[in-house]
């Protein structure tokens, strides 16, 4: 599901940059990467997290994907330089990325998956493309937050189908992906 205006205006602001940084910090902290590694950011809006992931892991390839031309056309406005030389950009859907099994080293996703109306089946698709050890870094949302009195009259989501922490943790183990750590906010 595309973001409306208030939800760009949320992932596309300084302060989500400064968050974006946090987090990847507290991730390569967890869970270090080999250098060299083939990453793919999903939902990657203006590219200000591909430049953080860049930074941090030192990727070989990285590929960002946004279900928006309107965000990619922005990455390719953001990005420059050394990031933008490794990079490739597509306008794709979470349910049907596109490369082959066993492709990736890692994956980020900074909070999309709410936005996918078939989560589950992203899901299935991000291990399939993982590579046996691959790693799945991931910041997600749970509805408490998005469909509030508040928010669900300013945001736009998926209303039928929304995951729990519980939901979550369920479909990650069923789709074969192993949460090696977390902190929640509930």
């Amino acid at each position: 599901m595309k973001l409306n205006w208030a939800e760009r205006w949320v992932v596309n602001n300084p302060i989500r940059v400064f968050q974006q940084h946090i987090e990847i910090k507290w991730l390569r902290h967890m869970m270090p990467m080999k250098p060299e590694a083939t990453i793919l950011e999903v939902g990657c809006g203006r590219g200000a997290g591909a430049k953080l992931i860049h930074r941090a892991f030192k990727p070989s390839q990285l590929h960002i994907l946004d279900l928006d031309i309107k965000m990619i056309q922005g990455a390719k406005t953001y990005l420059s330089g050394a990031t933008k030389d490794i990079m490739t950009m597509y306008v794709g859907d979470s349910i049907d990325l596109p490369f082959k099994s066993d492709a990736l080293d890692a994956l980020f996703g900074f909070g999309f998956l709410h936005h996918v109306p078939n989560w589950r089946r992203a899901l299935s698709e991000i291990a399939r493309v993982l590579k046996s050890g691959g790693v799945y870094y991931m910041e997600e949302l749970y509805p408490s937050l998005y469909q509030n009195v508040i928010t669900k009259r300013i945001l736009l989501h998926p209303e039928h189908d929304r995951f729990t922490s519980k939901d979550l943790r369920a479909e990650l183990d069923a789709a074969g992906l192993n949460l090696i750590n977390s902190f929640e906010l509930k």
